[in-house]
């Protein structure tokens, strides 16, 4: 464990030099937010009004905080060097390292977001108290377990895009599933809550990742209850370990194809 907190360390010191080009995102997040505030003041023009359950505040604290996850939880880490390294070839000298090559490109993709992670959320909280204003019935309970959920949720995402990333053993290109997996957490758990699509898909919606990543996190933080909570946090570790588990299967798969071709 000490090697990959040493790994995470280097990471994150590299990134806070960078700290400054993060910073640049800020303008993309802040359109995004001021678009989707005037849609919801618009959608929310009677006072009191509620959509699929969730009121006006409710609504736009729902898609800041799922934008700040969206932005804070991008990662070079685990889609182009995990690629780059097995397209390339470099895969070959990192399995010989004294670490996991898999649990090596995690500590470096959580060494990333803990500089990226924390400067939205203060943007995200700036903005959200400015434009809409605080969030009623958000208590120390609810941040707590937002909190959780939020890095919970960073996690299951990193493992699979890392997942996606490992099928470079076997496919040239895997930008597509990337983009493909990305746009599906974009839309469908990030933009809109699962409770805006028809109750049909609500069942196979809450299966996916989706539910795990963005709407957990930001459903327990508008609307918190215990019951919520164990839900979304059994989910969320149930899941976290199907990803791991097949992080390490293809992983173990990936390496074994490199020895019987020669490396």
């Amino acid at each position: 464990m000490r090697k990959y907190i040493v790994i995470y360390r280097s990471v994150l010191m590299e990134n806070l030099q960078y700290a400054a080009s993060v910073a640049m995102g800020f303008v993309s997040y802040f359109i995004i937010i001021y678009i989707f505030l005037k849609l919801w003041n618009s959608m929310y023009a009677e006072p009191g009004s509620l959509i699929a359950g969730y009121g006006r505040e409710q609504m736009i604290w729902y898609v800041m905080i799922t934008e700040m996850i969206w932005f804070g939880a991008r990662s070079g880490a685990v889609t182009r060097q995990a690629t780059a390294d097995i397209r390339g070839g470099n895969i070959a000298y990192q399995m010989n390292k004294p670490y996991h090559y898999a649990l090596y490109i995690l500590a470096r993709y959580t060494g990333e977001w803990s500089v990226r992670l924390p400067m939205y959320f203060v943007l995200a909280v700036a903005m959200g108290l400015v434009m809409v204003g605080p969030l009623s019935g958000f208590g120390p309970f609810a941040a707590l377990a937002a909190v959780v959920s939020i890095l919970l949720g960073i996690t299951i995402n990193g493992v699979f895009k890392l997942c996606i990333s490992l099928f470079s053993f076997w496919i040239e290109d895997t930008n597509p599933f990337q983009w493909l997996y990305d746009k599906l957490i974009l839309v469908i758990g990030t933009i809109f809550p699962l409770e805006i699509f028809p109750r049909a898909m609500q069942p196979f919606l809450k299966l996916t990742p989706i539910y795990t990543v963005c709407y957990g996190p930001a459903k327990l933080t508008v609307d918190f209850t215990p019951e919520k909570f164990l839900e979304i946090l059994g989910a969320q570790l149930l899941y976290l370990a199907v990803g791991l588990g097949a992080m390490f299967l293809v992983y173990g798969k990936g390496v074994k194809k490199l020895y019987v071709n020669g490396g």
